[in-house]
């Protein structure tokens, strides 16, 4: 992640500019130029369109808090789609991250609920089972509720790992698992699959064995 240090600083800012684009500048894929001009922005634009931003930026970190059901986020207790009574709620989506809930939801082919694990295994890493929400998943299969759970971890060895250690705590309770058909590239990712990939993903999704 790129970022501007105080040695960055230009002396031709003002202690507030400089603030400010050191803060745009810790950003994932903003560079100094870029923060500079995304600071420069801000200052030229109006007082009430620069005050909007800082209220919206502020209530994202306020508001926003995990669905109690599902992780995925939300600003009640439970989220738009776990609230969703048209919903399929016998079909858990199983994904790593909420944004990936995103992708899944923009093909419009999915009626099914979401389970967000928080990321997935990776031991080198330091991310452990425990550290995901696991352990939540389990407890929702045991209600016998759910007929059938897709993995839609990421495919590459991260994703698949997580998935394969899942289906092991999953298979004896004799609910259905399947996995996104292999549409989607090896190692890849669930966010910048197309449309069109994650459609023949869905429809072509395979029984985990």
């Amino acid at each position: 992640m790129n970022s501007i240090s105080a040695v960055d600083m230009d002396p031709a800012y003002t202690d507030s500019l400089n603030k400010l684009i050191e803060q745009f500048g810790k950003l994932p894929g903003i560079g100094p130029k870029t923060a500079q001009r995304l600071a420069f922005h801000v200052l030229k634009s109006s007082a009430a369109d620069a005050l909007a931003l800082a209220e919206a930026i502020s209530r994202v970190k306020t508001n926003i808090k995990q669905c109690k059901i599902c992780f995925n986020l939300t600003e009640g207790d439970t989220c738009r789609i776990c609230s969703d009574a048209s919903r399929d709620h016998g079909i858990v989506c199983v994904v790593e991250q909420s944004k990936d809930v995103i992708s899944l939801e923009k093909t419009g082919l999915c009626k099914w609920v979401y389970h967000v694990l928080g990321g997935h295994i990776a031991p080198l890493e330091g991310v452990e089972p425990g550290d995901l929400t696991i352990d939540a998943l389990v407890k929702r299969v045991r209600t016998g509720s759910i007929k059938e759970v897709v993995m839609a971890t990421n495919p590459n060895i991260e994703g698949d790992g997580t998935a394969l250690y899942i289906s092991s705590l999953l298979g004896p309770l004799g609910v259905k698992i399947t996995r996104l058909a292999r549409g989607l590239p090896a190692g890849g990712t669930i966010e910048y699959a197309t449309g069109s990939i994650l459609t023949e993903a869905i429809m072509g999704r395979e029984k985990m064995e």
